[in-house]
């Protein structure tokens, strides 16, 4: 039986396409504000329900120990609240639906927010559409042979303003020891070969990576061990907005 302890599924409250999210046994699931109204159409239980609730259509959850009410005017978005409940339940890897397309803004946040989790030593994956975006640093990223159709695209960039010693390997296109820059878009369209193992991988820097959902999960290794966390979860309304309340007055 596989071991899901430190795995967390992670309901968000954007586009769901036409992907069903697999929920597998034992990963601690949360759902993120308006993240409720998808989960409980899949008939799934979250062990938390976060959020301001601004974007819940269905019935707000009632107040109690698996409810953590956020209040609208904070500094972190939902789903960095979401993260931060997983990792203090010791989840270290992470799928998150409905966290792509819709409003731009917080598709490019969510995105953020996987190369936070790389920083960190954890791993992230975003699914939506068809595709799924995750980040990696100072490590690698392997996936198994694979029977993904051609014109598919894997993408890799680099998340830090530098990202050293790039590899990409069993792809159409392959580079060893390249520099990417957050800048420069040179890792744009490549594809798996059919029946190929790919690898993915930077010394140091981090990348954002996307790549269909039919490939295989990548193995995920590093470099180093990583130290810190992701911070305390914030329940108060923003110090910044406290701080023009005052002025204001």
């Amino acid at each position: 039986m596989t071991d899901n302890s430190n795995t967390c599924v992670i309901f968000a409250a954007g586009e769901y396409y036409s992907d069903t999210p697999i929920v597998p046994s034992g990963a601690f699931i949360i759902a993120a504000d308006g993240g409720l109204d998808h989960a409980r159409a899949l008939d799934m239980s979250p062990d938390v329900v976060v959020g301001d609730f601004d974007s819940l259509t269905g019935e707000r959850p009632t107040q109690g120990e698996h409810t953590i009410a956020l209040p609208p005017e904070k500094d972190d978005p939902d789903l960095l609240s979401a993260l931060k409940i997983g990792w203090s339940h010791h989840a270290r890897l992470f799928h998150i639906y409905g966290a792509l397309g819709g409003r731009i803004d917080h598709t490019i946040s969510n995105i953020q927010l996987m190369a936070l989790l790389a920083q960190h030593g954890a791993v992230g994956f975003l699914h939506g559409n068809g595709s799924i975006v995750t980040a990696i640093c100072d490590g690698a990223l392997d996936f198994g042979e694979n029977n993904v159709e051609p014109g598919r695209m894997v993408s890799v960039f680099s998340h830090s303003d530098t990202s050293l010693g790039v590899s990409e390997r069993g792809l159409k296109y392959e580079v060893d020891d390249m520099t990417m820059t957050s800048t420069r878009v040179n890792g744009v369209s490549n594809e798996f070969l059919n029946g190929a193992a790919a690898h993915i991988g930077v010394e140091h820097g981090t990348l954002v990576v996307t790549f269909p959902s039919e490939a295989p999960l990548p193995a995920v290794s590093w470099h180093h061990t990583f130290e810190g966390d992701l911070g305390s979860l914030g329940t108060k309304v923003s110090s910044a907005l406290a701080k023009h309340e005052r002025q204001s007055r």
